[in-house]
């Protein structure tokens, strides 16, 4: 398993690009065609009538984030399809696959929310994962072939010892099973059709990685944090080598995602019963949703007057003027009156908006704008 799954294994932010692509920019359902019916009349603007006696109603404007806690057997695009289906939201899509092997914090972006996900995906990762020594498997996880075993079990000693090898910047050779392209085709593609594959090396960064537990001879429990690419299926590979035995992962959680950890999650029947309260007027979705702008946790935040938010809504760059306007440059979060407005570049004395947002909607309670 690898720090960013990919389908069918763990895969890498390659996978998660194409996944951003896939599913956080675009309405699920929206490439199939509706079946053609005749023309009804229908005075509840919250529904439409399908045929027979089903009812679907119409898709809302919602925009925030969820951080689902995805249990294990999920497939992160069935995770989306399904908080897409319980906020009957328009747009929705994750910022950075989790294997159905893994559990942990898969952060899901409803509408305009969309729009942040590169920088989620940008930001740091940290896992848990159990390696399983002894075996080493064609996938580098529990549900690839046996491809070679060992009788040899490392000594906790032998483990610490080696942990600072894996610290920092280093070569890790992707596993055959990853999303990366070799001329044109998945990895993984070539892997199933019995091709061989040869990946090149690549920098990648560990910011930490520490021994959790040793519960007996035959597993080791670790913690990595990690940058963008990194792959713990390699990693659980390329440790067992060293220490003169195999290893594959065998369990997998994400902690934390960008800005994201653990107090963010939620549990899926955590969040059913919610969106069953609010569907009885008992409560509001509101309460599950996180603002769009805690993505941009990371960015400078710049605050404008509403004479030049209204320049900014339509496009249009807007000059720096008096003494607090800012003298560094780069990308920073615009807002007006407290609200997001758009994701702006600073340069040359003037603001030039990139990504404009429209909050109208659903959108996160007031109570969810602090964090704990």
């Amino acid at each position: 398993m690898t720090m960013d799954p990919a389908h069918g294994t763990i895969g890498d932010e390659e996978a998660d690009a194409r996944d951003v692509q896939k599913n956080n920019f675009a309405d699920l359902g929206g490439n199939s065609q509706p079946r053609q019916e005749p023309r009804r009349v229908n005075n509840d603007p919250r529904a439409k009538q399908q045929k027979g006696n089903q009812v679907r109603r119409d898709r809302r404007d919602v925009h925030g984030w969820v951080v689902l806690d995805k249990p294990i057997g999920m497939t992160s695009t069935q995770a989306v399809a399904v908080l897409k289906r319980l906020f009957n939201a328009k747009r929705a899509g994750h910022a950075g696959t989790l294997d159905p092997l893994a559990s942990g914090g898969l952060p899901i972006a409803l509408g305009e929310a969309t729009k942040t996900v590169p920088f989620v995906m940008d930001g740091r990762k940290r896992y848990q994962f159990t390696v399983c020594w002894g075996e080493e498997r064609d996938t580098d996880d529990i549900e690839g072939r046996v491809t070679a075993t060992s009788d040899q079990r490392p000594t906790r000693e032998a483990i610490l010892a080696l942990l600072p090898r894996f610290t920092g910047v280093i070569e890790q050779i992707p596993p055959r099973y990853s999303a990366i392209k070799v001329q044109g085709e998945r990895a993984y593609d070539l892997a199933r059709d019995g091709e061989i594959v040869e990946l090149a090396p690549r920098p990648v960064e560990i910011h930490h990685l520490t021994l959790v537990d040793q519960p007996d001879n035959d597993r080791a429990v670790f913690e990595a944090e990690c940058g963008k690419g990194t792959y713990v299926r390699a990693l659980a590979r390329d440790m067992g080598r060293i220490l003169g035995t195999y290893g594959h992962i065998c369990a997998l959680r994400r902690t934390l995602v960008g800005p994201f950890d653990e107090n963010d999650m939620i549990p899926l029947d955590q969040l059913e019963a919610l969106c069953d309260r609010a569907a009885s007027g008992e409560g509001s979705l509101a309460d599950a949703l996180m603002p769009v702008e805690t993505a941009l946790d990371d960015i400078p935040a710049l605050a404008v007057t509403r004479a030049d938010a209204a320049r900014l809504h339509r496009g249009q760059a807007v000059l720096l003027r008096g003494r607090d306007a800012p003298t560094s440059s780069g990308t920073v979060y615009v807002t007006v009156a407290g609200r997001l407005l758009a994701l702006a570049e600073v340069g040359n004395g003037e603001i030039i908006p990139k990504r404009v947002f429209n909050l109208t909607g659903l959108t996160a309670s007031s109570g969810r704008n602090e964090r704990n």
